[in-house]
């Protein structure tokens, strides 16, 4: 199948049909590991090393398992930009469709827009890759009510760990250690704890004002951190070391990511950033594959990772991948995710990030 764009004179009945051969191999090899539906075609609603990656690795994967490195359809997104540069995604993936250019919000961040294509096409699943609208939960809740695959997490746990203050409540109610917190004294049930995180409970873990703000980092003690629920990649944190930084750095954290909740957290110094790899199924079966060590950044953001971890005894970092695993359990996880930790290199403790 050569790559082509998307037009009028192609609809998603071609696509059932153009490989037949390979779907019936693709239905038996679904059939026969249990799967309940194959999927035949994929719209990669990503671009650059993102969907480069995914892409390559499909195309091996049928290979190996079909004899056929194009039984699966994939269809790809091209802005205009793309389509200048002729980027890489869009010669790999067997058909295109053109979409807006410019901020990522009139494309590959907007829902609306990845459900249009994907009902139109008629492919199967939709697979988010990283960045852009791969962490809204609006997408898995709109693909679902259509009838199409997300392949990644359902939206109520993205949600929930997707949000700093939200996954700080299940870690502490899945027996994971956090460092001392606003949100300390929360306390939800383990059972069910996506349902029992009350707007209530959610409320008492924030600081709203300067003021409780600063009563919060007196009850946890100074040095701490001033951190915005949905800010990242260095947006959103402030340290502070007394009272009146507190006063002086808390409508900056406010300031850089409007109107998120704001949560006070202990800081941990002589601290190393530490990850641990999962991969989880509908089932219930959660694998820790890798950990990783990421303490090497700038400005908040991580620029090596290098794996396995070696600053941690062994059995530290296998009580890493069990408390990772005790955390996606407890909200039914589905996909490939990371749960990071802060390790004290001083006590040799480890704590929920």
């Amino acid at each position: 199948m050569t790559n082509e764009p998307w037009n009028g004179a192609i609809d998603g009945a071609t696509n059932k049909t153009r490989l037949s051969g390979a779907n019936s191999e693709v239905d038996d090899f679904c059939g026969a590991l249990g799967g309940k539906r194959p999927i035949h075609s994929i719209l990669v609603a990503n671009n650059g090393m993102a969907a480069v990656k995914f892409m390559r690795s499909i195309r091996d994967w049928a290979l190996e398992a079909f004899g056929n490195e194009k039984a699966i359809l994939l269809v790809a997104m091209a802005t205009p930009e793309d389509m200048r540069i002729n980027a890489e995604h869009i010669r790999i993936a067997d058909q295109f469709v053109e979409v807006p250019g410019g901020t990522n919000n009139n494309n590959y961040a907007n829902v609306q827009k990845i459900l249009e294509i994907a009902e139109r096409t008629h492919v199967d699943a939709v697979w988010p890759g990283w960045g852009h609208a791969s962490e809204n939960p609006e997408l898995p809740d709109a693909l679902t009510a259509k009838g199409i695959i997300f392949l990644g997490p359902p939206a109520a746990p993205m949600s929930a760990l997707g949000d700093k203050i939200g996954s700080s409540l299940i870690a502490q109610a899945a027996g994971v250690p956090t460092l001392p917190w606003s949100g300390s004294h929360v306390q939800i049930q383990q059972e069910n704890c996506l349902e029992t995180i009350s707007e209530e409970f959610y409320r008492q873990a924030c600081v709203y004002t300067t003021e409780e703000a600063v009563a919060s980092c007196q009850v946890i003690g100074y040095p701490a951190m001033i951190k915005a629920s949905w800010g990242g990649g260095g947006k959103g944190i402030r340290k502070v070391h007394n009272d009146d930084e507190v006063r002086a750095l808390f409508k900056q954290v406010q300031g850089e990511v409007p109107g998120s909740p704001i949560f006070i957290m202990k800081l941990a110094s002589q601290s190393r950033h530490l990850e641990v790899q999962l991969l989880c199924d509908e089932y219930g079966n959660v694998a820790a594959l890798h950990s990783r060590d990421c303490s090497v950044q700038r400005r908040h953001q991580k620029i090596i990772e290098e794996g396995p971890i070696t600053v941690a005894p062994p059995e530290t970092v296998k009580q890493l991948e069990q408390a990772a695993r005790r955390l996606a359990k407890a909200v039914g996880y589905v996909g490939a995710a990371t749960v990071e930790y802060l390790y004290s290199m001083e006590t040799g403790e480890y704590y929920f990030l």
